[in-house]
């Protein structure tokens, strides 16, 4: 059974505050790598260290950075 997957909207809020990923990277001392994974989607566990520096450098709340999406019904 498919429960549904969560997506980070970390693409969309970097361009509504207008902020580099070089700059979040460098800033939050974040690997470029593991920054473009999350970005894309491509993780398997969520690092809550990396949640809680994203939430407080972009102040924004978790619910605005985590969003869960629904399986798609059949």
């Amino acid at each position: 059974m498919e429960y549904g997957t969560v997506r980070l909207r970390i693409e969309e809020i970097l361009q509504e505050k207008k902020i580099s990923k070089n700059k979040i990277c460098k800033e939050l001392d974040i690997p470029r790598t593991n920054f473009n994974r999350y970005c894309r989607g491509q993780f398997q566990r969520l690092d809550i260290g990396l949640i809680c520096k994203l939430c407080y450098y972009l102040e924004v709340e978790a619910g605005d950075l985590i969003v869960y999406v629904r399986p798609q019904s059949k």
